[in-house]
């Protein structure tokens, strides 16, 4: 191990000669090269690449492929986009999937008593609601209702208690995708000052969960919302090692308050008219020229975050068919099981219970020297 206290040029001398090393120059200056991009765009591709491989063999020895149902209500564009971007995903993947679309106007008992039927339907591992829904429906209604072994978004209240518990459970696919892209870009979060901009309840407050969990981010982390003065938010995003902002303001964060060397993860997305290109364009929170300028790594928009949501999605989706089947599948062999044999098994099961209390008779006895007595559990 190298001791911290030798001079850098011997330490890149004890190397190994057949070690690679990176260089990459670095001025405390407006010349200073440009920012790493996080590239959602081909790690997300990777993902995808490895579950079509672990779907296929899933599939090979028999298994149905998991299918994952979609619910749009309404007819807004940019829904229907993610959509479409989902299902192309889930597609690669191997994965099968529909769409159910709704009109505006569907109530929400009715659109409550249709996800009901999908939490029953033994062909469907998946169940993703695009928001945003009209206004007249809750989506906390909605997000409770979809049964939380079927919740690939992640937004069930269950879902979010496993989060903050730090257990096993679907977490929302945005903070997944952002906390997969870090670690397969090599930024270590470990101690690291992190700054999560926005604080809703499906990015915001899940991202910061994460990014300061044990054995997950383990990093120090702060939350910036719409009541943290500006001065404050300055100063916070001042101190980030690592900076997320998930706002939709574009133009909040500027090269002048982060300091050299950050990570920037920019999940802010706005669709606006750009007069140069006289087309709309996405636009994310950060000022990606000036910003990338002092940054270490940042993510593009579009580009960066969106590809990694869905392909967490996808992921999600794989886990709950495999918990589902695995549940089905024991459900299958008990229901094949008959009389006779199940009359033998709980025969077997009540001679086991009664060896097992009259050793702990004896264990009594052995112990205390005493007559030997027998306890039982009520």
């Amino acid at each position: 191990m190298f001791s911290r206290s030798r001079p850098l040029l011997r330490l890149l001398a004890e190397i190994p000669a057949d070690v690679a090393v990176v260089k990459r120059a670095f001025h405390a200056t407006p010349s200073r090269a440009k920012a790493q991009l996080l590239d959602g765009k081909r790690i997300s591709r990777e993902i995808l690449t490895e579950l079509r491989n672990e779907i296929d063999a899933w599939h090979a020895i028999g298994r149905k492929k998991p299918h994952l149902s979609v619910v749009l209500v309404g007819n807004n564009p940019a829904s229907l986009s993610y959509v479409g971007n989902k299902l192309k995903a889930a597609k690669s993947a191997g994965i099968t999937s529909e769409t159910i679309r709704l009109p505006e106007s569907i109530s929400q008992s009715d659109l409550l008593s249709l996800l009901e039927s999908l939490n029953t339907n033994r062909n469907v591992d998946g169940i993703l609601v695009q928001f945003p829904l009209p206004p007249h429906i809750s989506e906390r209604a909605v997000c409770d209702t979809v049964s939380p072994q079927k919740d690939v978004d992640g937004f069930h209240v269950e879902s979010m208690g496993h989060l903050c518990q730090g257990k096993e459970g679907f977490y929302p696919c945005t903070p997944l995708g952002i906390m997969e892209l870090l670690k397969r870009s090599g930024v270590d979060t470990f101690g690291k000052n992190a700054v999560v901009c926005g604080r809703s309840k499906n990015v915001g407050m899940p991202t910061a969960m994460l990014m300061h969990a044990d054995g997950c981010g383990d990093a120090t982390t702060t939350i910036c919302h719409r009541h943290t003065p500006n001065k404050q938010m300055r100063a916070f995003v001042g101190l980030a090692d690592i900076l997320i902002t998930a706002v939709g303001q574009p133009g909040l964060i500027t090269a002048d308050m982060v300091r050299d060397g950050v990570v920037v993860v920019d999940v802010g997305i706005t669709r606006r008219f750009d007069s140069a290109k006289n087309a709309f364009v996405l636009k994310g929170d950060v000022d990606f020229e000036g910003v990338s300028q002092k940054a270490s790594f940042i993510t593009p928009v579009p580009g960066g975050v969106g590809p990694m949501t869905v392909c967490m999605l996808i992921k999600n989706t794989f886990t709950a068919a495999r918990k589902l089947r695995g549940y089905k599948e024991r459900e299958a062999a008990e229901e094949s099981i008959s009389d006779y044999d199940r009359e033998i098994r709980t025969t077997i099961r009540l001679d086991n219970a009664q060896h097992q209390q009259h050793h702990s008779g004896i264990e009594l006895y052995d112990q205390f020297d005493q007559q030997p007595h027998f306890v039982t559990n009520t």
